[in-house]
């Protein structure tokens, strides 16, 4: 059994990706893995690893030992997140009432992201709202880890 992994590491992998990228973690070592969708397509099309920079080709090797192994297990992306949704219980949270009013329309039509920031930081309640964010990232987390039975430690220095 591997050593309890960071719930702080997880959550920070899962906030780093991007749309072109995404994060693994080893269930036997704990390890974090992040891959580009480029070097993930190399590994998968079996590219000569030759024909990328070098630095490249180590990403393309760790996208090949993660495509050959089934103890890679991809973290919640982008879609398992729902940040959208984050955003709305956030909203409903503002004690507020004006404020949370405010919010709610600022989340709703084009521009919702933005306007949202916008409205957090018009109202400096910026630092709630990123506390919110990570506690739910940490819940999103902590669910993905104890479904697959891999330990966690809510200390920084796991």
């Amino acid at each position: 059994m591997p050593l309890p992994v960071s719930l702080k590491a997880i959550v920070e992998e899962m906030d780093m990706q991007f749309d072109e990228s995404q994060a693994y973690i080893n269930k036997v070592t704990g390890e974090l893995v992040t891959v580009g969708e480029e070097e993930m397509r190399a590994a998968e099309d079996g590219e000569d690893l030759s024909d990328f920079p070098e630095w490249q080709q180590g990403a393309i090797k760790k996208a090949a030992s993660v495509l050959a192994s089934d103890d890679y297990l991809q973290l919640p992306d982008k879609f398992d997140i729902h940040e959208y949704e984050i955003m709305q219980r956030f909203c409903w949270s503002v004690k507020n009432d004006n404020v949370r009013e405010e919010l709610k329309r600022a989340i709703s039509g084009k521009g919702a992201f933005r306007y949202f920031k916008d409205t957090i930081h018009q109202h400096n309640i910026a630092d709630n709202w990123y506390r919110y964010r990570n506690t739910a990232l940490e819940e999103i987390a902590a669910g993905f880890l104890e479904a697959h039975g891999i330990p966690f430690t809510r200390e920084d220095d796991a």
